[in-house]
Order: C-alpha cells, then structure tokens, then sequence
C-alpha cells in the first residue's frame, strides 16, 4: 500500500510542473552543432565556443538573452531568442503548481542539462534555490525546453533551444563549471519600475535590480549570496559606487516620470503570455498542436496579451466613469429652458461615445503588430546577422466573396533579430 501510495505521489509531482518523460532516449539531437552563423557573429564578437556563457530572461518582454566571456574577461550580448511561452503572472514562483516562472538568480550545472527531454531538449534552471528556500517555497522541474507549452517553464520553439543548448553544452564542455540564470519579471528600466510601483512586489524586484545593475556595470557574472531574506552581491569598491550612483540617477528618473504623469497599473495574465512575434500565429491556431512549434498550451490565453488595470495611488484598481454615464451626466447640466442646447450637447457626446467603442474592437496585438518583419530588422550597425526562429508570418488572404473559416497558421519563415548592444 504504501509503495502504490508513493508512486501515486510522485506521479503527480511529476505533472505538476515542466517535468521530463525521458522518451527520448539513444537520440542524438543534444549533439548538434553550434550553427555556422552563431559561430560566425561569436568570431566577430571576440568569442569562442568555449568561452563561458551566461543567460537573462525577462517575462514581460518575453525575451531570452545568451550573454558570453569575450577575449578581454567581460560578458557581451550573443544573440537574444523570442520565448515562445510562459506562465502565471509577474511575480515570484512560490509553490509546486502554482504555474508561475521562477524570478531570481540560479545556477545550471552540468548535470541540469538533459539531453533525453520529452520537450526536446531542456535544462533545469536550478528553482528553488538558497533565497527561495529561506521563504519556504517550493516546487522544482523548472526548466527552459522546446515546443510552445509551459506549466512553470521557459517554452522557446525546438528550434532556438537546439541552439541555446548547443551553446551552454559547449561551454561547460571546455571546463565552465556552471553558468548563471537571471530571470526577470521585465527589463528593469525607469519606466517600468515607475508604471508598476504599487505593486506588491516592488520591493523584491528592487533587490534584483541590485543584482540587475550591477553586472550591467561590471559585465562579470554576479558573485551571489542570500542574507536576511535578501540577495546581496559581492563586487568591488568602484563597481559599487557604480551601482549607487545608477540607482540614484534611476530613481530620479522614475520620480521624473511621475510627476509628468505616469500612471500605476498591473498587468493580468491569463496564464502567462508570448513574444510579439508568435501572437499573431497563435492567435489563428484552431487546435493545440501547430507543426512548426509543437504543441502549444492554452492559445486563447494569449491571443491579445495582458490587461492593463490602471491603480489609484493606494494600488486599488481605479474605476472610471463609462462615457455613456458621462455624456448622460452632460445632459443633466443643461436647464430644461433651453431646448437647443440640449440638442446641441447630445449631438457632441454621442461620436465619442462611438469612437471609443470602435477603438475596443480592434484586438491589441493588432494595435502591436504592423507586421511580424518589421519588429526584427537587422541593425546596421550589426556587422553578423542573428537568425533565430520565430512565429509563421500569416498568409495573405485572397479575395472571397463570402466569409471563410480561419485555418491555423502553418509554415515558418527566419527573420534577423538586431543584437541589443
């Protein structure tokens, strides 16, 4: 009894989270080269295939970034991949099943990398570690892998974790004992650390701007530890004063924007969401499974991204007046000695009432997207292009005299993405 007992459990362990079926065993797709054109942008970065490497993620932005050691000790910017799915909301991952995307600072290790994925291929990103532990918190088999689905993971498309994988093996290979993962709920600039100031979390996402800021000055990778429920960061005098005077000058920008009148707000998920590039074909997907990205998990979730909630400036969501309720409250001004006026007023209020009713029908990744090309123009200032997969661009429809069933978006094209720096 007890032993069906403990299997039972561990079986729902297992579906809890991005857990591996290890079905892929005696494949020998783990072993796929480094592409020609990641080795060529790494030659004319000042980098090998051996030299280590180093990975930021942001969930906001939906952004995955492969940083590497160049010949002169410093990390740069590789290449930057689209994450195709993620999960929960912004904030940190507290528990087994919760959904959420880890946010701190972890370590993959050799062992961590798993050549036998049902997902591809995957690695752990080392979740729970020494901070998350302090809180209690638990759950585990969080990983970045391929397809398009995630229950607590980073989903990056077979493709781009073929690639990111080739990568990070090659550089453990040549001796990197284990290489750093930054997870970020966004990028940590003014403006977003002014638009979400309210939230419950601000203080949390404080400490890792520390950590943020500081490798962004000392381009080393971070040398972490967890005190007092906090992380803190070793680094030298001058990297330090650095740091301080970054995040005085920040804070001041953030206070700028402000007083210009930058609105608090919180973002609600439905389950997660997807990079800009994908929203569009996921948005036609009519079943679960699309033969470029695999299968993909709850598509009617991230078909038009977050709500915006405006906050007051106690962080209660901020009720506004519908403009029916406005322009009715106009009329009610009017005395009932002057008949025209009336008239004149309903005549005025009634196209707005329209125009912000016509606005709303327009879905927001219409707004965002003029075009899937055009979000990834190559730099020119890029001497080496990055290719790195994306979502099927849509195809144009052909005139019809009748309205026909909308089919899932098939094919894939490659597209450059422009580096970051």
């Amino acid at each position: 009894m007890m032993k069906r007992f403990a299997l039972a459990a561990s079986l729902v362990l297992a579906l809890a989270a991005c857990q591996d079926d290890q079905l892929s065993r005696g494949s020998t797709r783990h072993l796929v080269p480094i592409p020609s054109a990641t080795m060529a942008l790494m030659s004319t970065k000042g980098m090998s295939k051996d030299d280590p490497i180093l990975v930021r993620a942001y969930k906001k932005e939906s952004e995955l970034e492969v940083w590497k050691r160049g010949s002169n000790g410093k990390y740069a910017l590789l290449k930057t991949y689209p994450i195709c799915r993620w999960s929960g909301q912004l904030g940190p991952k507290t528990r087994e099943g919760d959904r959420q995307v880890p946010e701190g600072f972890y370590t993959v290790t050799p062992s961590q990398m798993n050549p036998n994925s049902a997902y591809y291929l995957s690695f752990d990103t080392g979740y729970p570690n020494a901070y998350d532990r302090s809180f209690g918190r638990n759950g585990g088999d969080i990983m970045v892998h391929g397809a398009c689905s995630s229950r607590g993971c980073f989903a990056m498309t077979d493709q781009n974790i073929a690639e990111i994988y080739a990568i990070a093996r090659e550089a453990l290979s040549a001796g990197q004992r284990g290489f750093q993962f930054q997870s970020y709920p966004f990028r940590m600039t003014a403006e977003n650390l002014a638009k979400h100031r309210l939230d419950p979390n601000i203080g949390f996402w404080k400490n890792l701007k520390e950590g943020s800021d500081t490798f962004d000055i000392s381009k080393e990778e971070l040398r972490v530890a967890v005190a007092n429920r906090r992380y803190l960061f070793n680094a030298d005098e001058s990297t330090v004063a650095a740091v301080t005077q970054k995040q005085r000058h920040d804070e001041q920008e953030v206070a700028d924007l402000i007083a210009k009148g930058e609105k608090p707000i919180r973002l609600v998920y439905n389950d997660g969401d997807t990079h800009e590039s994908f929203r569009e074909a996921l948005a036609n997907a009519s079943g679960v499974s699309d033969t470029k990205l695999g299968f993909v998990s709850r598509t009617e979730g991230i078909s038009s991204g977050p709500r915006q909630i405006a906050l007051d400036d106690s962080g209660r969501e901020k009720i506004d007046a519908p403009s029916t309720a406005l322009a009715f409250a106009s009329l009610k001004e009017v005395p009932a000695s002057q008949p025209e006026t009336r008239q004149a007023v309903t005549q005025q209020t009634a196209p707005v009432a329209v125009a912000a009713a016509s606005s709303q029908e327009t879905p927001f990744y219409k707004k965002m997207l003029g075009g899937v090309a055009d979000l990834f123009g190559t730099s020119a200032s890029q001497p080496v292009a990055e290719t790195v997969q994306v979502a099927p661009a849509p195809a144009k429809a052909a005139p019809a005299t009748k309205a026909m069933p909308q089919k899932r978006a098939q094919g894939s094209e490659k597209v450059n993405l422009a580096a970051a720096n």
